[in-house]
């Protein structure tokens, strides 16, 4: 029997380049920001998620990261994530995320490019470009580099740059298919990769809610497992 693609119509040369936020990974556990009920409801963000914040109160804002990866430790893929690993066999998958979870890796896809950081790792506060991996889920205060300095989580806070834009938008612009997943696309600089996408690339966004569209784009109102699913389908034409 055939499979849904069959192997002789593979083309791994056609780039497709997928943008997922908090929405790609609700389905797993991970409770999103901006929603009704979303962790912006619960704390400030300029009290946890700034540079301001770390100087003003690090034990709050260590204990909120803490909280936050010991709850991905136990949150697994869905089938949004898996579907896309799966999609390696078809494409040349590139995932960019907001999301500073794990999930995508942990399902398979193999090219990651993390815009916010990550959360299971931490870096220096003196040596930006010294970063380690987090053993289980705790950071704690006395955690050092090999500088001596105290480590800080491995995110990229409002107002500081985004040093991954760059790459992002290289990725972008060699899109054949280009895709936005569980984003409400009101976080900038991430919001400004649409910009960058090629003139005739096909466009789609898997989002139950979808708001914000002011560009040429098919939208499948589902979450982010079943979206996947039919996202999956649509793109047997370009094969």
């Amino acid at each position: 029997m055939e499979t849904p693609f069959s192997l002789n119509r593979i083309n791994k040369q056609k780039k497709l380049v997928v943008l997922t936020g908090s929405g790609m990974s609700q389905e797993s556990g991970i409770r999103t920001f901006r929603e009704t009920g979303g962790l912006w409801e619960e704390y400030d963000v300029t009290e946890v998620a700034t540079p301001e914040a770390w100087q003003r109160n690090p034990e709050l804002v260590m204990r909120f990261y803490n909280d936050r990866r010991k709850q991905l430790c136990e949150c697994r893929p869905n089938a949004g994530h898996t579907g896309l690993a799966k999609l390696e066999t078809l494409f040349d998958v590139h995932i960019i995320t907001q999301n500073v979870d794990d999930l995508h890796e942990r399902a398979g896809s193999s090219k990651v490019l993390h815009l916010h950081g990550e959360l299971k790792k931490a870096r220096s506060t003196v040596d930006p470009s010294l970063v380690y991996n987090i053993d289980g889920w705790e950071l704690k205060f006395g955690d050092v580099c090999e500088k001596g300095s105290q480590l800080r989580p491995h995110i990229v806070w409002f107002g500081e740059p985004v040093p991954a834009i760059e790459e992002a938008v290289q990725i972008v612009q060699q899109a054949d298919v280009f895709a936005v997943i569980g984003t409400s696309l009101n976080v900038y600089p991430a919001a400004g990769l649409l910009n960058y996408v090629s003139d005739g690339v096909p466009l789609y966004l898997i989002d139950p809610n979808p708001s914000n569209v002011y560009w040429q784009v098919d939208i499948i109102k589902e979450k982010a497992g079943r979206g996947v699913e039919i996202l999956t389908r649509e793109l047997e034409k370009f094969l």
